[in-house]
């Protein structure tokens, strides 16, 4: 309701990513506005001004939520310095420039960072959320692979088809080559754990990939462990009725059963359960 006729979604029926809408803020303070400015041109700044970024950030007031004065400074830690004449703070439901000098009106600096923060600060943390979504949408493939484990093959290869898209269209770690905008995207992806959470991904997709190879493994073993014990006894009583010129039918009749038996022996055995076990990928448990 409040995009109406500004921007639209691709499809209207489906929940928004985020539960609460992200918010930026930036704010070009008055002479009367003495918390958020400056003692002088290169004077220090005072910590009111970070409370208000952080107020305005988080959209909230010290009566919505009271920061604890012990943990009142990690709470702005992350606060970027653009310039002495403005700074910024990327939370996880908001942001906010705040100016720490004088608004002067119309032809002041405060135009040009206005633009910025529409921009290419924007953009930054566009680019931010994309990686988040994303995160989240591969965390959800991780928790869907096991969900049907004759498939499991399929599942972590497009997994990992997945993260392979992920990281060369969308896991940028700077934006720019210099400049704040770096520096939002870090405070952005800092906030979510975003490269905390995808280096997690990558280690889970990777432990999942060394499991289908080893069942595959397994599974080849097992064909070659089928194979030879189908083919010695078939192909030593070949042998012998070879060797000795025996070309009677019965007799090759004979042979086959007696291999098929001997076959048959052979997989009741300890080794022929393992070799079993090993075809259908290790799920019969360990032979006894």
């Amino acid at each position: 309701m409040l995009l109406a006729g500004v921007a639209d979604v691709q499809d209207p029926t489906a929940p928004f990513a985020l539960a609460r809408p992200y918010t930026i803020a930036f704010l070009s303070p008055t002479e009367r506005h003495t918390p958020a400015l400056r003692e002088g041109p290169e004077g220090r700044l005072p910590a009111t001004a970070d409370h208000w970024l952080w107020q305005l950030a988080s959209r909230s007031n010290p009566q919505d939520f009271p920061l604890a004065p012990e943990t009142a400074a990690d709470h702005v830690r992350d606060a970027v310095r653009i310039s002495a004449d403005w700074s910024a703070l990327v939370l996880r439901q908001g942001a906010a420039f705040l100016g720490h000098r004088p608004d002067s009106g119309d032809g002041d600096f405060y135009g040009f960072g206005a633009l910025h923060s529409r921009t290419i600060y924007l953009d930054a943390l566009l680019l931010g959320a994309l990686q988040r979504d994303h995160i989240d949408e591969l965390t959800d493939e991780l928790s869907e692979v096991f969900t049907s484990p004759r498939r499991l093959a399929g599942r972590v290869a497009a997994l990992e088809r997945s993260i392979a898209l992920f990281r060369s269209g969308y896991w940028r770690q700077h934006l720019t080559a210099h400049g704040p905008a770096n520096e939002l995207l870090l405070a952005f992806q800092n906030q979510h754990r975003l490269p905390a959470r995808f280096s997690e991904i990558l280690a889970e997709a990777a432990d999942y990939s060394r499991l289908v190879q080893t069942q595959e493994s397994q599974q080849i073993s097992g064909a070659l462990g089928v194979l030879t014990v189908l083919g010695l006894p078939l192909g030593t009583a070949l042998g012998i009725l070879q060797v000795l010129g025996d070309d009677s039918l019965p007799h090759l009749l004979v042979a086959l059963a007696l291999s098929v038996a001997a076959t048959a022996g052979v997989l009741t055995t300890r080794y022929g359960r393992l070799v079993l076990s090993s075809l259908r990928g290790g799920k019969g448990g360990s032979a006894r």
